[in-house]
């Protein structure tokens, strides 16, 4: 019968590792917000945009379809949609970022 070695004991952390993960207070940037709210609004119009360019038959159209031009696809839908929320989108980059204001600026409870 062999003998099956174990590894040994997992010791506890010190106490200074085990206290709750805060995020610090620092002061809320109107122009990063607006920039993410904006990237939150391209990154939905992408996803609306997907299935449209899902559905549409390459194979005879000017480019050929193919491996290449599906690898490419979803980043052609990406920028198309960048583009669409930079000219105004569908109007959820305001709400989203009079939510994120709203969120950093309550205290925590």
């Amino acid at each position: 019968m062999t003998k099956v070695s174990l590894p040994p004991p997992v010791q506890q952390m010190p106490p200074q590792m085990t206290a709750p993960l805060t995020r610090p207070a620092m002061p809320s940037d109107p122009a990063k917000i607006a920039k993410a709210a904006q990237d939150f609004e391209a990154m939905a119009i992408g996803e609306l945009l997907q299935p449209m360019f899902d559905t549409v038959d390459t194979a005879n159209s000017a480019f050929g379809g193919g491996a290449g031009e599906e690898a490419w696809k979803p980043m052609l839908v990406q920028e198309i949609a960048k583009q669409i929320a930079a000219h105004g989108g569908l109007g959820l980059a305001k709400p989203v970022y009079d939510a994120m204001l709203r969120m950093q600026e309550s205290k925590p409870t």
